[in-house]
């Protein structure tokens, strides 16, 4: 009866041996990140819902679904997500073409990224698939130990990446596949990809981001406005300096919660990309250092987890989630500070958006899963090379 037993076996002393520092970081950056919710998007929700609280309450339907993940993958045994990885592969395909069915698909600024969900929710596969493509990568590797056999090795991961990217791509969300391609690429090479193959994607990579960019004028717009900061102050460079404005109003110790963010209020949609703007005039530096203190520090416990875990797949997995999780904040804060062009890269824990809080949560559920997965786990004495199911050479 022990293949029906998806749960992990653990007594009470094995449940306590997870990583509570890395669980206190994450309580942390997700309360910190509603908190900052509150006070920084009451002005815009009244201007728009007439509803103080609007975005916070959407916030708080996505932690309690995201909380929900959070359990799951925090508790099924390693060996059973392995298993159901080519069953959410296959889900996450069917949610990124949705995307292009008309009455399904949701367009914001004629960008089909979002597809329908019921009580007015919508869900953005492209945050889904950051998810399972560090699983299956990890999955991939784990069985394969080493990116020898170049061909027979590489061509597959390759292929499954390439094909969820151009379904990024096609909903035009240019800078999500960017950010997937450079994680999952940071994943071939702590795997062992040879340099030869890395200096060959990069080759193909430049030339067709140049092409893509020049594809959309918005893009090149974007790129205009980092190259000239003074350019099109009224038009499509002026939300930038709206952050800029706060940024620089928020002085060492920030205006306050309590006093009135006027420039905060004055960036369009700062509950989104832009929230990093608001944390910034409230708190000022001090709160930039602290903020960026908790971020380092949830880094250090996530990669802690990844190599010391015992399971090959749980160690890449973990320092995939990790790495996508800090690499996509500081990418959001740069482009917030001006110091890279603007993007539609979600702020993690802080920005609203349902897919990328209940995303991110599952992630770090399966980090804390990974924490308590040592040599002397029942689990690890099972076949972690587990064989599911083989189509076309590739074994899933």
């Amino acid at each position: 009866m022990d293949k029906y037993n998806f749960f992990a076996d653990r007594s009470i002393e094995r449940h306590n041996k997870s990583d509570v520092l890395f669980f206190i970081s994450v309580i942390l950056l997700f309360g910190l990140g509603l908190f900052t919710q509150v006070f920084c998007t009451q002005s815009y929700a009244v201007r728009m819902f007439h509803d103080p609280y609007h975005f916070v309450k959407r916030q708080l339907f996505s932690i309690v679904a995201g909380v929900l993940g959070f359990l799951l993958f925090s508790s099924l045994k390693i060996s059973v997500i392995r298993r159901i990885i080519p069953f959410l592969l296959c889900v996450t395909l069917f949610l990124c073409i949705l995307a292009f069915v008309p009455g399904v698909s949701v367009k914001k600024n004629g960008a089909p990224r979002w597809i329908r969900m019921p009580f007015g929710f919508t869900l953005q596969p492209s945050e889904i698939v950051k998810f399972i493509l560090v699983l299956f990568l990890a999955n991939l590797f784990d069985k394969q130990l080493y990116l020898e056999k170049e061909e027979r090795n590489v061509f597959p991961c390759v292929f499954v990446l390439m094909s969820f990217i151009m379904l990024v791509l096609g909903q035009k969300d240019l800078s999500t596949s960017l950010f997937i391609f450079g994680v999952c690429f940071l994943l071939f090479a702590v795997c062992g990809m040879n340099i030869k193959w890395a200096f060959a994607l990069g080759v193909l990579a430049v030339p067709a981001l140049f092409l893509f960019i020049a594809s959309e004028p918005y893009r090149i717009e974007r790129v205009i406005a980092f190259l000239h900061p003074d350019r099109g102050a009224q038009t499509f460079n002026y939300q930038s300096i709206a952050a800029k404005r706060a940024i620089s109003s928020g002085g060492l110790w920030g205006a306050g919660i309590g006093t009135g963010l006027v420039q905060t209020a004055r960036v369009p949609e700062v509950q989104t990309d832009y929230i990093f703007a608001g944390w910034t005039e409230a708190m000022g530096l001090g709160g930039v250092m602290a903020y960026f203190s908790l971020l380092i520090f949830f880094a250090w416990r996530g990669y802690r987890i990844a190599l010391l875990c015992k399971n090959r797949f749980a160690a890449i997995a973990t320092f995939g989630f990790v790495s996508m999780i800090v690499c996509q904040s500081m990418l959001n804060c740069a482009v917030v500070c001006g110091a890279l062009p603007s993007t539609g890269i979600p702020l993690p824990f802080f920005s609203v958006g349902g897919s990328s809080m209940i995303v991110t949560l599952c992630m770090c559920g399966f980090v804390i899963n990974a924490s308590r997965y040592d040599s002397e786990d029942k689990s690890n004495n099972e076949n972690n090379f587990v064989q599911i199911e083989t189509v076309g050479g590739i074994t899933l």
